[in-house]
């Protein structure tokens, strides 16, 4: 007879056994699933060696059948029958995306042709005056000066990836704008509510794309159709009009920032390629847009997205940096953003050499409202809202923290954490928000608030205050903890507290301007820190620019139809305005490549504000190149700056080596074989590239650093520059030859700087080195970080 606690034992035993047995087939089911499970992936092979001119419907043809046939040796037999391509890449770039297992994918990288494979990434959006500020601020706007007042070329051509376009905006109107280009091979393409007509001779090409969809399984929005190149998130029709948009007198977002609204290049044309939702953006698809862009014509990419910080992959393993380096091969600018993960360093995208990467500053123009209480006392702060109420309407005034939902901590209450309101005690008040949360953003307070029936909402934060928040309909406002804290003494001393939210005005000629974005993100770069990112610095907080006419509740005063522009901010805004400059230079200097325009936008950027002090960020601190770039674009300046640094192909290919890449993937990227690494090949190499700016991520404090650099005159032929270095404490810094005598037979001039930093600060050193004749300075900056 077995005893009953031996019994237990032998029964717990048991049960041990079956859940231990249960656990190894679910970890064993779970890993071969995760194994025969389909993804999409992208299969990159190269650059391709087919023609870009002709229609290109043979060349697609034989990509095909070479894509499938490749496919074809790693597929088994049974799954032979489900062989299919996603996007085929053909005109300058060479591969394909398709839906693969994760074995599949591994054997199909070991493949001799290819150069990697990797998961198809989802991308995020990285989301007037303006131009008007950089044109008083320091000469730099595109039109005003009279020196440059002849009519501009209308053949620059803009390429603008994004969301799509809203072709009925007047900042898209074709006005006095002359023929399309004969070279322009691009196409207009109908949709479910877009027609060849809604093209002309301003918006001349327009494609989407639809793949996506059916290889990731999306789920298409209600009423947004995407089989069509029309814009139904705004976020395009934007950043298109910031870039190239025709100048629209009278202009505003419901009376707000008034003014007219224009592009930085407004007699340039403009091609869009929907390859994006709100939602998300595919890197296939973004890779087949850049594809389709060179193959059409365009100038310029403009691509206001990137890659999720986390997820940062190698520069052969991000769609837009394998994109854009094609692009360069092909004489194509690609303009990115630089990200919105500020203000934490080490948080820029986009970070590749051939990309120009673009952070975001504010403008000197803000958007205000002012809290009335109800002892009389008024306190200002940052809002864009079109609020109802009037100085005369007084609502009750609570503390958030003193309305909690039953069982909900006051802690969460004070931040209008989500479900954390007593909607009884909330209803018809203005209330009181902190923003000891940072997670919880002020679009999730607001809708809490609203949800709760509040009548408004104080929020209290120093936190992208200069970042002025769009609550549409809702009074609210933004004020600063001193200010936080006053209105909080009031209603705690008071028993029946009360105020009054009114609505938002226009403020000009803010001092300082531009200040770093708080939201901008900061260099140095993940993947290298041997190359200065981000580049530049652009307008990109509460800008002006054309919107979709759609209705949506809640976010327009009541009563009124939709504006025809919106204001926005994010480093999605700031890279138009770099693309529009970029254009603008184009269209003056036609003859000039994408590193030569990049180099004279970013060896004329201006370092001061309008105050004539030196940047900041947005902390009140002295800002630093990892934050600004090498500082504010100055357009005007940047059509003479004297020298130029061209970057070359050549240079390109040589940062891959250093990189660590194998040589046999570079050449598939260069298209020829007989490409060679230098012998000798290391990371830190990578500061030896004719770049316009200079970074050295690791100087030990006993050996010194030489880099060279080659300036091409593009100025007047015979010049004498001097060099002047601004350099730290303690960072000896030293150029050799010091003096530069340009001749009609001698454009060109190679020089070297070094840097000790024996007696230099611990950590980076950041300095400039500038080249002077009696018409021009060139800026080179430096970051060097000292170990």
């Amino acid at each position: 007879m077995i005893c009953p606690i031996h019994l237990l034992h032998i029964l717990a035993s048991m049960a041990s056994l079956s859940f231990l047995c249960f656990f190894f087939f679910f970890f064993l089911s779970s890993s071969v699933s995760s194994h025969q499970t389909l993804h999409p992936y992208i299969v990159y092979l190269g650059g391709s060696s087919s023609s870009i001119n002709g229609d290109g419907r043979e060349d697609i043809k034989v990509a095909e059948s070479a894509h499938l046939q490749l496919l074809s040796t790693i597929l088994s037999r049974e799954d032979g029958g489900r062989v299919s391509l996603g996007h085929v890449y053909h005109h300058a770039i060479k591969g394909f995306s398709a839906m693969l297992t994760e074995e599949e994918a591994s054997l199909l990288s070991g493949n001799e042709e290819v150069v990697s494979v990797f998961p198809d990434p989802r991308l995020e959006l990285h989301t007037t005056r303006s131009w008007d500020f950089l044109e008083a601020a320091g000469g730099g706007g595109t039109q005003s000066n009279s020196q440059f007042q002849h009519p501009l070329s209308t053949d620059v051509i803009i390429g603008m990836i994004d969301t799509g376009i809203w072709p009925e905006s007047p900042s898209f109107s074709d006005m006095d704008i002359g023929e399309i280009p004969r070279r322009w091979k691009g196409v207009c393409m109908e949709g479910t509510d877009f027609k060849k007509s809604n093209c002309n001779r301003k918006l001349i090409g327009a494609r989407y794309y639809n793949g996506y969809n059916f290889m990731h399984h999306s789920n298409i929005t209600a009423n947004k159709p995407t089989s069509s190149p029309r814009d139904h998130d705004s976020h395009g029709t934007h950043t298109a009009s910031t870039a190239g948009g025709a100048p629209v007198t009278n202009a505003s977002f419901f009376g707000l920032g008034w003014g007219t609204a224009r592009g930085g290049s407004p007699a340039a044309r403009i091609a869009v390629y929907k390859a994006c939702s709100l939602e998300s953006c595919h890197g296939s698809t973004i890779l087949k847009a850049i594809d389709d862009a060179i193959k059409d014509g365009v100038d310029i990419l403009s691509i206001s997205l990137g890659m999720n910080l986390f997820l940062q992959a190698d520069f052969l393993k991000d769609p837009i940096a394998i994109g854009a380096f094609h692009a360069n091969q092909m004489g194509v600018m690609v303009v990115c953003s630089a990200g919105n993960d500020g203000p934490d360093p080490y948080t820029v995208v986009n970070t590749a050499p051939w990309i120009f990467t673009v952070a975001a500053s504010n403008i000197d123009r803000d958007f205000e409202s002012t809290v009335l209480l109800g002892n009389g006392i008024p306190f200002k702060g940052s809002a864009i809202n079109f609020s109802n109420l009037t100085r005369s309407s007084k609502y009750p005034l609570i503390y958030a923290g003193n309305v909690a939902a039953d069982f909900t901590p006051q802690s969460e209450a004070s931040n209008c954490y989500p479900g954390s309101l007593n909607p009884k005690k909330v209803a018809g008040k203005i209330i009181v928000c902190v923003n000891n949360y940072p997670s919880i953003s002020r679009r999730i307070k607001k809708l809490v608030v609203e949800d709760a029936g509040a009548r408004g909402l104080i929020y209290i934060s120093e936190a992208e205050i200069g970042n002025p928040f769009d609550s549409g309909d809702l009074p609210f406002v933004q004020v600063g903890e001193g200010a936080g804290l006053q209105i909080l003494e009031y209603i705690n001393s008071t028993i029946e507290p009360t105020a009054t939210i009114l609505p938002a005005v226009t403020v000009s000629r803010i001092r300082p301007a531009p200040v770093v974005a708080e939201f901008s993100s900061r260099g140095p770069g993940e993947l290298t820190e041997n190359i200065l990112k981000p580049d530049i610095m652009a307008p990109g907080v509460a800008i002006l620019a054309a919107s979709i006419p759609e209705k949506e509740p809640g976010k327009d005063p009541i009563g009124k139809k939709p504006s025809k522009f919106g204001i926005k901010s994010g480093t999605s805004m700031a890279c138009p305005h770099v693309t529009g400059a970029a254009a603008f230079i184009k269209s003056m200097r036609r003859e000039w490549t994408p590193s030569m325009i990049k180099s004279a936008l970013m060896t004329t950027a201006s370092i001061s504000n309008n105050m004539g002090q030196i940047l900041t960020n947005s902390s009140g601190d002295q800002a630093n190149p990892h934050e600004t770039g090498v500082g504010e674009i100055w357009p005007l300046k940047a059509l003479d700056p004297g020298l130029v640094f061209a970057t070359t192909t050549k240079d390109y290919l040589h940062f891959l080596c250093y990189y660590g890449y194998p040589e046999k993937n570079i050449r598939s990227l260069s298209s020829t074989l007989t490409f060679n690494c230098p012998k000798a090949s290391s990371n830190s190499l990578i500061s030896n590239i004719n770049y316009p700016s200079i970074s050295i991520g690791k100087l030990n404090r006993t050996h010194a650093i030489t880099v060279t650099r080659y300036a091409t005159n593009v100025g007047s032929p015979n010049a004498i520059y001097e060099a002047k270095v601004q350099a730290p404490p303690g960072l000896w810094v030293n150029v050799s030859p010091k003096t530069i005598v340009f001749q009609e037979h001698l454009a060109g001039a190679s020089f070297d700087v070094s840097f000790y930093g024996k007696h230099a600060q611990k950590g980076y050193n950041y300095g400039s080195l500038t080249w002077s004749d009696t018409r021009h300075t060139v800026q080179v900056v430096f970051a060097v970080n000292v170990v």
